[in-house]
């Protein structure tokens, strides 16, 4: 059985390394998981007024977390914080209150920047945010993948040895947490 893992890429832009690093995530995930690499463009604002009778695009993103196994995320870093879209996703799919769409999925949470810090600041603003909203987050290993600029050929796939290694590396911890959590 592979289990279905909802893939947040935290940037919109068409040519992220969010997105390269998601999708080739899902190219070197074990059997044991399915990423659905899922990109943010479509999710309109979050807006408390609309919650009585929210929109098809939140309705769609909710389903789609709730009939997951659990969340990865993979997210650059915006003034020291996650993009503005990413938190926006995270309004939208936990909500109403007590009804988050997160709640009792296990997460990964992976940053990445082409600079030095690989994005720490934002992977430790997910992990104040999530608490309360979803279900366990993986501990251990901590993924922060800086340097992520000259890690991909013009056509967007994963062609730096050292970084595929650390991305396998953290599959393999995340199948074993997403294994124990749904077991």
């Amino acid at each position: 059985m592979a289990y279905n893992i909802v893939t947040i890429v935290g940037s919109i832009r068409k040519q992220s390394f969010s997105l390269k690093i998601a999708n080739a995530l899902a190219k070197l995930a074990p059997a044991s998981l399915k990423l659905d690499v899922t990109t943010l463009e479509g999710i309109s604002f979050f807006n408390q007024d609309l919650e009585a009778a929210p929109p098809a695009d939140w309705l769609a993103f909710r389903e789609k977390l709730q009939n997951s196994n659990g969340v990865l995320f993979v997210t650059p870093e915006y003034n020291r914080s996650i993009p503005g879209v990413l938190k926006n996703a995270i309004d939208v799919a936990s909500r109403p209150y007590g009804k988050s769409s997160f709640i009792g999925k296990p997460i990964g949470i992976i940053g990445n920047s082409p600079g030095p810090l690989g994005g720490v600041s934002a992977v430790k603003h997910l992990q104040n945010i999530l608490p309360g909203i979803s279900g366990p987050i993986l501990g251990q290993p901590e993924a922060y993948l800086n340097g992520v600029g000259d890690a991909f050929d013009d056509k967007g796939e994963l062609t730096k040895e050292s970084l595929k290694g650390v991305l396998q590396q953290y599959l393999s911890a995340f199948a074993a947490f997403i294994e124990k959590q749904n077991g």
